[in-house]
Order: structure tokens, then sequence, then C-alpha cells
């Protein structure tokens, strides 16, 4: 007997029920994966964090030579306001002999700072009283907050300075709300209104003109989801907005808001969050924005391209000026504060001076140290902080002498416009802190970095090393040593001859050592460097800090040795500091984001040349710069300065280097073509004026080192080496080795010594 079959309804119902049951479990595990995806990426680190690079902060003391104009000019830098009455942290107030601040506080490496009003009083162009305008003390030393000069950010681009919802100034919390979504506060997540009414607006138009998304769904598409426009996306971006509602404050989806908002872009760099963009667009922090600033990034938010202010600034005010309706409207800036507001110009700081562009060839210096100890995730996930030694005043001027002088010496020489190229690195020598770095004459391109990584042959610039070695052997020579300047040929296995020759192919007869360096005659350094060996005069390159690997052959005694700008840097800063070799760095202190210290860089300095000849040697190129090749500098440099230093010119004029240094501040530059082709220009017209110029505005400290125990000034008579006395018109004051004085006398002195009666030999300590 057959079953009764079931009524079609019955079965109708039950596939119904199942295919119910089935959506719900798929939606429910929609919802859940959907649920897993917000709570671990929102629970967790938000963002991989970029780490923040500072330059070195400007401080403030008695004594400091700082002239009001140059005050004022760091404070603009720093994104400092003029304001009489000091209200917020970043005003100033200058008059004819004082400035005062009301500082930012910072965290520094090595203490907290507070925020304070100053007093800063000069007299001429110096410091004369830091105070507190509050009680009057005296303040021993004040730090200015560093210059933020770029960010080490993670591969896919995006860039940030987090804040904190209790850091964000209240009208840009309500200015946000009530241009972006006024239902924030009382909806779930969606809002059927708004994406109702924007429907209609967009019926009525034809097009989009009007988007129904609230401030949660726009994090929910910026935070998870691409911009596709999908059914698709548009349905998760509801269901996870409504999800993050659920699991998180509205206190706290509006922090990560803040911080993950696309505010425009800074080449490969994407601007993300108001506390970047405030650097970004107006210098300063996001605590100090005033209501048209706010109003202008807020408006960003609708097309960050479209009104980028910098591009399109007509488009931008219009967008400004209409926010700022909507906050006069709702009652979130009095009529006084609207009037004032709409009347600013757009403010937009145009030389971005806090992007990570600003000075790329420093902070790639920076990276570069920083991966000798780190990981790449540690730089771009972790929101380091690192403080570096970058001086701005030192960068702005190696920056525009250069940008100034490449123009005046293509129409010199008759150059296409373009086509010299220029390099510079100045350091403080005593502790190896690299102060400024420049990489070409686009001195913001991030590209071929040609202070680090175009190695050059050096020319004469090796000449003061050559000469360094010989006066390691004090009984041989001195800085009176006659030296021959006469032709030589060298055979060297497996090549041509080598016959040197002098730059202007003249001799000169035999000359002292210190004239040869002082007027760089190449044929009496080759005689000297055959008659030590070309092996010594490479260790003596070595422990000054050369890390090349060229052959110990003769030609190095020309500089044939390539080496890139901050190489040389490094060999000349052991000069000028007595033969103490401080490795360069560009980093002081490295803390996480939470200001915990995680790596300190302490000065590592080590003698590695032996101090008596390098004051031996300093002192010739101090010759140099008195009354040798570069004795042009003196038409420049202001006051009495004593400096040193020397030019190098390379085969076919192609590279044009200057190295020397004062007794605070080495600098080096170099100029020639990437081509490689004759530049025409010598070290001393090419390199030498920039040089010149950087130390002038650097207004360096004479070069006047005390000499060694172990050296003496003794008269001697350039003509024959020898001892001299008032008999002797050559003569001049020279400083040797205490145990290697000449004994003998030079025939001038008194011109009767040899046949002078014993008693008067004897007196005078004649042979």
């Amino acid at each position: 007997m057959s079953r009764p079959r079931r009524p079609l309804r019955a079965v109708v119902l039950s596939v119904l029920l199942i295919g119910f049951s089935l959506g719900l479990i798929a939606f429910s595990a929609y919802l859940m994966q959907l649920d897993q995806q917000i709570r671990v990426r929102f629970s967790g680190a938000r963002w991989a964090l970029p780490a923040q690079v500072y330059a070195a902060p400007m401080e403030l003391y008695a004594g400091l030579r700082l002239s009001p104009t140059e005050l004022t000019h760091e404070l603009n830098r720093l994104g400092y306001r003029e304001d009489p009455r000091l209200a917020n942290t970043g005003s100033f107030q200058p008059s004819r002999t004082q400035i005062d601040i009301h500082v930012r506080p910072f965290d520094f490496w090595d203490e907290k700072q507070a925020g304070q009003k100053l007093g800063v009083r000069f007299e001429g162009n110096s410091i004369s009283a830091v105070y507190r305008l509050d009680d009057g003390v005296l303040q021993d030393i004040v730090r200015l907050d560093p210059m933020l000069i770029g960010s080490i950010f993670p591969r896919h681009g995006e860039d940030r300075v987090l804040v904190r919802i209790d850091e964000v100034p209240d009208l840009l919390v309500q200015g946000l709300v009530a241009v972006e979504d006024r239902q924030f506060f009382r909806h779930h997540g969606v809002s059927p209104r708004a994406i109702f009414r924007a429907a209609l607006a967009n019926l009525r138009a034809g097009h989009v003109v009007q988007g129904g998304s609230t401030i949660t769904q726009q994090l929910v598409k910026n935070f998870f989801l691409s911009s596709r426009q999908t059914l698709i996306r548009k349905i998760d971006e509801a269901f996870m907005a409504l999800l993050i509602e659920r699991h998180y404050s509205k206190r706290e989806i509006l922090e990560a808001y803040f911080n993950e908002v696309h505010l425009g872009q800074d080449g490969n760099r994407a601007v993300h969050g108001f506390g970047l963009g405030a650097h970004f667009y107006y210098n300063k922090p996001l605590s100090e924005l005033e209501p048209q600033e706010i109003a202008m990034l807020v408006g960003l938010i609708k097309g960050p391209s479209y009104y980028n202010p910098r591009r399109n600034p007509e488009r931008a005010l219009a967008r400004r000026d209409l926010v700022l309706d909507i906050f006069h409207s709702e009652g979130l800036i009095d009529d006084a504060a609207y009037q004032r507001a709409r009347v600013q110009s757009l403010g937009v700081d145009s030389g971005r001076r806090g992007g990570a562009e600003r000075f790329p060839a420093f902070v790639e210096l920076v990276k570069r140290q920083l991966r000798e100890q780190y990981q790449e995730e540690d730089l771009t996930d972790d929101g380091l902080r690192i403080f570096t030694t970058l001086n701005p005043r030192a960068q702005e001027a190696l920056e525009r002498r250069i940008s100034e002088a490449l123009p005046t010496l293509e129409r010199s020489r008759k150059l296409k416009a373009g086509t010299l190229e220029s390099a510079g690195v100045v350091v403080a020598p005593e502790g190896g802190e690299v102060l400024a770095l420049v990489s070409g004459r686009e001195v913001r391109f991030a590209g071929f970095n040609r202070a680090l990584d175009a190695r050059r042959p050096i020319g004469s610039l090796v000449k003061p090393f050559v000469y360094l070695t010989a006066l390691q052997q004090p009984d041989q020579f001195n800085l009176n040593s006659l030296i021959p300047d006469e032709p030589l040929v060298i055979n060297q296995a497996g090549a041509k001859p080598w016959a040197p020759k002098n730059y202007d192919r003249k001799l000169h007869g035999a000359q002292p050592l210190y004239k040869a360096l002082a007027q760089s005659y190449n044929l009496p350094v080759v005689h000297v460097g055959m008659q030590l060996g070309a092996s010594r005069v490479m260790e003596t390159l070595k422990r000054a800090g050369y890390r090349g690997n060229a052959a110990a052959v003769p030609s190095i005694f020309l500089g044939a040795l390539e080496m890139a700008p901050i190489d040389v840097a490094q060999m000349y800063a052991t000069l000028a500091a007595g033969g103490f070799r401080a490795p360069l760095s560009a980093i002081r202190e490295v803390q996480t984001k939470e200001g915990q210290p995680l790596k300190r860089f302490p000065i590592k300095v080590e003698q590695t040349l032996p101090e008596s000849a390098v004051y031996l040697v300093d002192w010739a190129m101090r010759k140099v710069m008195s009354e040798g090749t570069g004795r042009a500098a003196y038409a420049t440099i202001a006051g009495n300065v004593l400096l040193a230093g020397k030019s190098g010119t390379t085969d076919d004029y192609r590279d044009s280097w200057f190295a020397g240094f004062a007794a605070d501040h080495a600098a080096v530059i170099w100029v020639g073509r990437d081509d490689n082709q004759s530049s025409g220009l010598t070290g001393s017209s090419g390199a030498l004026p920039i040089w010149t110029q950087v130390m002038n505005d650097l207004r360096v400290q004479s070069f006047d080192p005390l000499p060694p125990p172990t050296i003496e000034e003794v008269l001697l008579d350039r003509a024959t080496g020898l001892r001299a006395d008032g008999g002797c018109p050559a003569a001049q004051m020279i400083p040797v080795m205490r145990d290697h004085v000449p004994q003998r006398w030079a025939p001038c002195a008194l011109e009767s010594t040899d046949s002078a009666p014993g008693w008067l030999r004897d007196l005078f300590g004649w042979p």
C-alpha cells in the first residue's frame, strides 16, 4: 500500500524553512567573519606607524651668538605665529631688543619640557638673558621644540601623526560632525534619514551630488574596504558600521577617524589624519589651529585632490568658506570669530616645512644608519621617535648657497643651465655630528644621493694626508723642509711610466713643505710620497677615516682614489679634531612611541692620528687659506677668523672640491657634472666660493688650537730651512717638534756666526 503524498504546500514550506535556516547560518557566518575582522584590527595595533624624524632643537642661552632676526626666522620655520597676548603655545612677540615666546611643550629624549612663556633679551647680535615672563627667573638653557623633518613610513606609503581624542580641539570635533554627519551621536552606524536625503538629491540632479555615509561608514571604507563603488562593498560597509558601533564608543570611533581620514598626497606619501594634516598644511600642531584652518582641513575630506589648497587655491577657499558658514550657522563660532576667519587667506605653508620631503638627502643618511641597528619593520611599524643632529640653520645655508651658486658658475663657463651638480656636507668635528647634507641642486629631490654615493676622484684633497705621513717622521721632515719641485718619472709594472706635472706646467725650485701644500704643487708631494711609500700613506688615510679599497700605488699621492663627500668630511673632521676620529653620525637618540629610550648613540671618539703631526699639518692648511689656493675666502669671511682648508681639482677639470674647517664646523663641497665631462672649474673657482659663503653664514669660530706640549715655535729661514734670527730677512716663526728643532743656523744669521768668538756662540747657542 503506497504512502500518502505530502501536500505541495508543506513541501514548499519545508524547502523555504531549510533555505531560510541555511541563509541565516550563512548570514551569521558572514557577520561573524566581519565582526572578527573588525575586532582583530580595531582592538590591536590599528596602524603601521611611521618613524618620526626630528631635527636638533635650537638651544637658547645667555651668550649665544644669535640676532633677533635669526631667532624670528627660526620661530617662523617652526610655525610659531606673532601674537601680542601670547595666548597659545607656538606664539611670539618681537621687539627691537627682546622677543617674548610662548614655548611649546615637548618630550625630549632626556626630559619633558613644559610649555612656558619666556623673554629672550638681546645685546647686539647675541642673547644676553633668557628668563621666565611670569616671575623673571633667569634660565640657564631652554630648548625650542624640534622641527619634524620627515618620516620613515611603511611601504604602502601612508604617513600619520597620531592624536588622542582629548588633544583634538573642540571646534574640530563639533565642526566635523556638523559638516559630515549631524546625526552621529544619535545613529547606530547607519543613518536611514541621510541615505534617503542623499538619494533624493541625487535623483533630482541626475547624478551623484551627495553621499549618505555616516562618519562610521567613512571610517569603515578607509580602514577596511576599497574605494570601489559596488553594491557588495556598500553592504559590507553598512554591516561593519553597525558592528563597530556595537563594540566601540563614539569617542573611540571619532579618535580612529581623526587619525585615519585621508587629507592629501605628498609625492608618494599619503597624508592621513588631522595630526599630520596640521603639520603638512600649516606647519604647526593640531592644538594650535585657528578656525579658518580647521575649516580648511574639514573641507578637504570631501576631496583632498579636488580641493588641494596648493594646486587649486580658489576652489579650496570657496570650500573653506562654505565650511565656515556651517560652523557659524550651527553656533560653533560667534559673529566676531566668523568675520575674522572669513577675511583670512588660506595661509597654507608653501614650503611644506613639516613634510617628509623637506630634507630627503639627510633623512636617507638617517635611514642607512638606523638599518645598521634595526629591522625594516621596526622603522615603519612601531612609531619610533628619532632625534637627529640636523641643524636647520646650517642646512638652510648649505641649500641656499649651492642653489644660488650653480647658475652663476654655469654662466661663467658658458654651460647649459642645469649642467652642473653639487653636493655638500657640514659636520661638527668634535663629536662627529652631521649638521647639514645636500645631495644636489634639487634639494627636495629624493633621488640619487651624491653626498653619500657619488664617488669621485678627490684630487689634491689627499695632499694634507701625504704631508701628515711625512711629518710623523720628524727626523726627516718638518714644515720648513725643502722639497724638490723637479720632474720625475715613475715606472710601474704593467703600465706606462708615470710622469706627473704641476698644475701650471712650471717648475718652482725647491719649496718649503708648508708652501708646497699651500700652493698645491704636484711634483713636491709625489717626491715626498715616493720617499715614504704608498702603503704608508694609505695607512694614514685609513686611520683618518678612509673606508675604500683603492690600491696603494703612487697615483694616490695626487688623489687618484674615489670618495663620496661624506667620506671626505669624515677624514677632514679627524684633522679638525686634532687627530681624534669620531665616526660621523646623524642620530642622537631613538625612542619608542611611548617615549622610552630604545637605543643610544654615544659619541665614539678615538685618537687615530698623532696630535703633534696633525697640529703641524693643520698649521700648513691655515697657510693654504692665508697665502695659497684658498686665500680668496678672506675676501668674504667676516671678522678676523682663522680657517684651514684645501682645494681639489681632478684631471680635465672634471671635479671641483674644497674641504676645510673652523673651530666648530668642518665642511666639504663638490661641484661637477653627472656625465663626468669637464666642468671647467678648479677647486678654487668652483667649490671654494660655495664653501666660503656657507662658513660665513654659520659665523664660524676661529681655528686657532693650542699647540701640544711637544711642539715649539722656532724662527726658521725659508730659503734654507735652518734656524734664523734678526739677520735673516726671510725668517718666519714655524712650529716644529720640540725634540727635532734644527740645530744648524742659516748663513744669514748675524752673517758672522761661524766666525764669532766661542763665548758668543755659547751665549746664543750657535754651533
